[in-house]
């Protein structure tokens, strides 16, 4: 399976201009069975949604039409507000899983950002997402998931391959970024895909360090610090299956 990891500066609170230059980067890439986009790439990262989270989601039906053309997952966090029958309204900071057949799977972000107050407005999602595509297992997290490993633990009832990390990790805290996506891969056995934003929002700036981590914990692919690019690679499911069975760490842990 071959997977690709698209490093974008956002515009701030314009999903339409977002997916344009998305979209331009997906059809110049090689074939991918999977793309995976930043946190919120359509918007930027919000803590004040009222004015940007998207109510009809366009990004989502963008996402649809993306991966029936390139017949591949698309993935990324969205920005997203709901109302029910009485118009009360609740905004999540929602991680798609768009699969080519129009199949639709989400996460909704459970450890939000009390420093930058994302918990004042978002919902806490509450359950942990895997998604099999392909024959291959992705477990979906937002940013600050990263910090919190209990959580993200591959074991028996939620097994997973690749855990997707979805960003806006802004660059004064880029080291506990490579550090603990280092560590998620070595812990879990697994691989890790993770996908950070570059440029500048009213609040913070962001330099990447998008990459690809192996089960040992190696440094498969990298992106060019503080540059949109895209970078790609392919996962060797079979060298992971073996290294499991030859060293079993899973089947101690706690």
């Amino acid at each position: 399976m071959k997977i690709s990891l698209l490093q974008q500066d956002i515009v701030w609170a314009n999903p339409a201009a977002n997916q344009k230059k998305a979209e331009e980067v997906l059809r110049g890439l090689d074939k991918s069975d999977v793309y995976v986009l930043p946190e919120m790439f359509s918007t930027g990262f919000a803590t004040q949604p009222e004015k940007i989270a998207e109510d009809d989601c366009c990004s989502l039906e963008w996402m649809g039409k993306m991966a029936k053309e390139l017949d591949a997952a698309i993935c990324g966090s969205v920005a997203t507000q709901l109302s029910d029958e009485n118009k009360n309204k609740t905004y999540h900071n929602r991680f798609y899983f768009v699969k080519p057949n129009g199949e639709v799977s989400f996460y909704d972000k459970r450890h939000l950002f009390t420093y930058g107050g994302e918990h004042h407005r978002y919902t806490r999602g509450e359950e942990k997402v895997v998604v099999e595509f392909r024959g291959v297992r992705f477990l979906l997290q937002v940013c600050y998931d990263l910090r919190f490993p209990v959580f993200s633990r591959n074991n028996g009832e939620t097994p997973y391959d690749v855990a997707l990390y979805v960003a806006s990790w802004p660059t004064s805290r880029i080291e506990a970024w490579n550090t603990l996506l280092h560590a998620r891969a070595i812990e879990n056995q697994c691989y890790v895909a993770a996908v950070n934003r570059v440029g500048d929002d009213p609040v913070c700036q962001y330099s990447g360090g998008t990459m690809l981590i192996d089960p040992y914990g190696k440094t498969v692919v990298e992106s060019e610090r503080g540059k949109e690019c895209a970078v790609s690679a392919e996962l060797d499911l079979e060298g992971l299956v073996a290294f499991r069975h030859k060293f079993p760490v899973l089947g101690d842990a706690d």
